[in-house]
């Protein structure tokens, strides 16, 4: 291992990103917690990273609440508020704090200023690597730059598997909002994404909806608060009316109605990881022309479509009759065997 292992007892995470960047890259934190199991991990992240760092308490200790930089688009600067963040975290001493917010152009720097006293991550530039600082790979799954800075740097895999713990309070969280679906018999609509340039039609999602349920499905229309009028817009253009979930759930919550769910239509987007994770089939609208990088990984049960390259619904509509249909396959299938084993007696 080329880091001092038993000298590593408390570890910074910067990755102050959103819901999606997060989720993909717990598989490498997941490495870092089974080398470091004594270890205190701490995620530096943006406030929104709360709820998600709790969910994941089984890997982070702690959360310290990243204040922007310049140069940063998540979220806007206070000066002020670097200023306290700047004497905390020296205060800290971090053994390691390592750098997995992209190729370091922008924050490696700030990440030296923090005083650890050792760090690691990714660099821009062939110059600035050594054998703690990995040139950026700037291509393959986000998953995948993450575990293989993990392997650069000596720590080893703990599986690729994506994670979204749900819990009982989940559970009774979703039975609070009364929506009257059955599990595995409505499909999570997700119009909504951060980015406006990011959002696949609403008109395209109505049809898909109305299409879902023609074929026996009702339909959840998922979001945040601020997305309640996209799901408004969808509705609007629906012939049917749907089941509105915007701004009544939490993390939490959403992530059990997408588990329960039969499947979800969405842009790619945060919920599009939980999907991978609960292994929830899926129709991922990819607009931004890197699905290689986040769509999920596993193709044959989630199903994603570069918007950039194909502009066509009818080929969106199709892979949706395809899900449908296999799950009528598997219905018929199991039906059959349960006969079979009956007649068998």
């Amino acid at each position: 291992m080329k880091l001092p292992e038993k000298k590593i007892t408390k570890i910074a995470i910067f990755r102050a990103l959103q819901l999606g960047d997060l989720l993909c890259s717990i598989p490498a934190i997941r490495s870092v917690r089974f080398t470091f199991p004594e270890a205190k991990v701490i995620l530096i992240g943006l406030p929104g990273a709360v709820p998600f760092s709790k969910r994941f308490s089984h890997y982070f200790d702690d959360i310290m609440i990243f204040p922007g930089y310049p140069g940063l688009p998540e979220q806007s600067f206070d000066s002020c508020k670097f200023e306290e963040f700047l004497l905390k975290i020296r205060q800290e001493n971090f053994d390691l704090i390592l750098q997995m917010q992209g190729n370091g152009s922008i924050v490696n720097n700030l990440i030296q200023s923090f005083n650890a006293k050792c760090t690691a991550g990714f660099c821009q530039d062939i110059r600035q690597e050594n054998e703690l600082f990995k040139l950026y790979p700037d291509y393959g799954h986000e998953l995948s730059r993450h575990l293989s800075l993990m392997e650069y740097i000596g720590i080893p895999p703990a599986g690729n598997e994506m994670e979204f713990p749900v819990n009982d309070q989940d559970e009774e969280s979703l039975k609070k909002l009364k929506l009257k679906i059955k599990p595995e018999k409505y499909i999570c609509i997700h119009p909504g994404s951060r980015g406006v340039w990011r959002q696949w039609p609403t008109v395209y999602f109505a049809a898909m909806a109305d299409y879902c349920i023609d074929n026996g499905y009702e339909i959840v229309i998922t979001g945040t608060k601020e997305e309640l009028k996209l799901a408004k817009e969808v509705a609007s253009y629906m012939k049917y009316k749907p089941i509105i979930s915007s701004g009544k759930t939490d993390l939490g919550s959403l992530g059990l109605l997408i588990k329960q769910s039969f499947a979800l239509i969405a842009n790619c987007t945060g919920v599009s990881h939980i999907a991978a994770a609960l292994q929830t089939p899926s129709i991922i609208i990819s607009m931004d022309g890197e699905p290689e990088r986040w769509a999920p990984v596993n193709k044959e049960l989630h199903h994603t479509i570069d918007w950039t390259v194909i502009t066509d619904y009818d080929f969106v509509l199709e892979k949706l009759k395809l899900l449908l249909s296999n799950n009528k396959s598997r219905t018929a299938s199991t039906i059959c065997q349960v006969s079979g084993n009956g007649n068998s007696l």
